[in-house]
């Protein structure tokens, strides 16, 4: 029940995108299309759903004060805390450059349609922030970090699809021209955002 507690809270409740704005530069620019948005949506998640893991497993085991202490008593006065950034970093970079090369050879549509945003999810701050949200929350267990990192990329898996899917619609509607593109885009966004803050009741 904890774990689909904090699942559930992890996609609806404190999305990516509706409740931290993170990600969104590749939320707005590759949210045309439903199939694109889908790619690199799973992409998300699925760098997202590794790297936490691991992150997590290097700040219990290795980063944090005293976290050394397994290795031997003479190494329990060690914090290597600082070098988190750096260190998550290197990790969510690993993984991306791994899934990029995997859709380049098994979809080279996919690959060509993404460009530059899927080298770019390296950088994407949902992927860095789930992972800084983790180390502030201090998740008491691998399997709940594993958890935590399922649903917030699945909450940002479903915020680039749902916003696809409105802008393929809103390309047949009489938007006034001033909105059209990114400014009916931010509207929506915010209306999404405005909405999402109803599961905020949601008890469990």
């Amino acid at each position: 029940m904890e774990y689909l507690n904090l699942f559930v809270k992890s996609v609806f409740i404190d999305n990516m995108i509706f409740a931290y704005f993170l990600g969104m530069c590749s939320f707005l620019a590759v949210s045309k299309n439903v199939k694109t948005a889908t790619g690199l949506g799973i992409a998300v998640t699925f760098v997202i759903l590794i790297t936490l893991p691991v992150n997590y497993l290097l700040d219990k085991y290795v980063l944090s004060a005293g976290a050394l202490s397994w290795i031997g008593p003479d190494f329990a006065g060690i914090d290597l805390s600082f070098l988190s950034f750096i260190i998550f970093i290197a990790v969510i970079a690993a993984i991306t450059q791994i899934v990029e090369m995997v859709v380049e050879k098994f979809s080279p549509s996919l690959y060509s349609s993404l460009g530059i945003f899927l080298p770019l999810i390296a950088v994407n701050c949902a992927v860095m922030g789930a992972s800084l949200f983790m180390q502030e929350r201090a998740y008491a267990s691998v399997g709940e970090a594993t958890v935590y990192a399922l649903g917030s990329g699945l909450g940002w898996f479903l915020a680039i699809v749902a916003m696809a899917a409105i802008r393929e619609k809103l390309a047949y509607s009489n938007v006034p021209k001033p909105l059209k593109g990114l400014g009916i885009t931010f509207i929506m966004t915010g209306l999404m955002g405005m909405a999402f803050m109803a599961f905020m009741g949601i008890q469990l």
